[in-house]
């Protein structure tokens, strides 16, 4: 069966961390090679508390290099970032993964959860951690978010990637409500795809245990996204006025954020870029990462 809650599977499994094998050497002065130790897994990052502005914010770091901070989605836990990929990314960048508001170690907004109060938060992360102009890199929720924080904090954002997300301007197609409450691995990968699926789910499960999202904050985070997808997020509605570089990706058959939403994104944000990947679905960047991760080093590094 595919129909499982993603949550369950998540919560269910915590494996043995990992330690990424060391990297190419460098060549020192003598003609002798000094070996270059590759990144510490994400799995095997110790979670670490930022006091922000606005709360506690718990985060995973790896890698060295300009920053890329990773925000997740609806439901989600930094716990859902899959390994291979964000080990690959943090190659060449210091990688951060993160709980957004209410959810495992990561303090509750005081006022009403919003998207909007999800990126002020964001912020306030990327402020306590001294990033300075941070290239972000949204998934689904989190790809509102990162709008979001690009149209509220602009001076923080260098570079832009939106995966599998929405616009906030009353024009997107929405998902089922089925398909919204059970969020399971049938939404995240097309039938068919069952290797994608079983690698998701050992990487996944190699990483600590980790808190479930309360059953409070999913709800908030539900009336986030119906304030979005309706065009009375304050931010959401400014979307156009992004003024960073923008790439914008999905997989063709995401039935939780249709292609025609990443479209109108692409129409709305002033020279954004557009990529679809044939056949994959609502977690395209796992399921397609030989080809989705290059695209975003050259984005990055243009």
């Amino acid at each position: 069966m595919r129909s499982y809650a993603l949550a369950v599977v998540c919560a269910a499994v915590a494996g043995a961390a990992v330690v990424s094998a060391a990297g190419s050497g460098a060549r020192g002065a003598a003609g002798s090679t000094t070996r270059v130790p590759s990144p510490v897994s994400i799995t095997s990052a110790p979670v670490q508390t930022a006091n922000t502005r606005l709360g506690r914010v718990a985060y995973r770091t790896t890698g060295s290099g300009p920053p890329l901070l990773l925000i997740i989605g609806y439901r989600g836990i930094m716990e859902h970032w899959e390994p291979r990929l964000v080990d690959a990314l943090a190659r060449q960048h210091r990688v951060i993964t993160f709980d957004n508001a209410g959810v495992g170690r990561t303090q509750a907004v005081r006022a009403p959860l919003t998207i909007d109060a999800m990126a002020d938060q964001t912020s306030a992360l990327i402020g306590a951690l001294h990033l300075g102009r941070t290239d972000v890199l949204g998934w689904s929720m989190g790809g509102m978010i990162a709008q979001a924080l690009a149209v509220r904090h602009a001076s923080q954002v260098r570079r832009l990637v939106l995966c599998a997300t929405s616009p906030g301007d009353g024009m997107a197609v929405r998902p089922s409500r089925r398909e919204l409450d059970e969020f399971d691995l049938a939404v995240l990968f097309p039938a068919g795809h069952t290797a994608a699926e079983n690698a998701f789910l050992a990487g996944i499960s190699s990483y600590p245990a980790a808190p479930d999202v309360p059953a409070a904050t999913v709800a908030a985070q539900r009336h986030a996204l119906d304030a979005w997808w309706s065009g009375k997020d304050p931010a959401g509605k400014k979307t156009a006025t992004i003024a960073v570089p923008t790439l914008i990706a999905d997989g063709t058959e995401d039935k939780l954020a249709p292609i025609a939403n990443s479209r109108e994104l692409a129409k709305l944000i002033p020279n954004a870029k557009l990529q679809l990947y044939s056949g994959a679905g609502h977690a395209f960047l796992f399921q397609d990462q030989a080809t989705f991760l290059p695209l975003v080093e050259s984005f990055l590094g243009g």
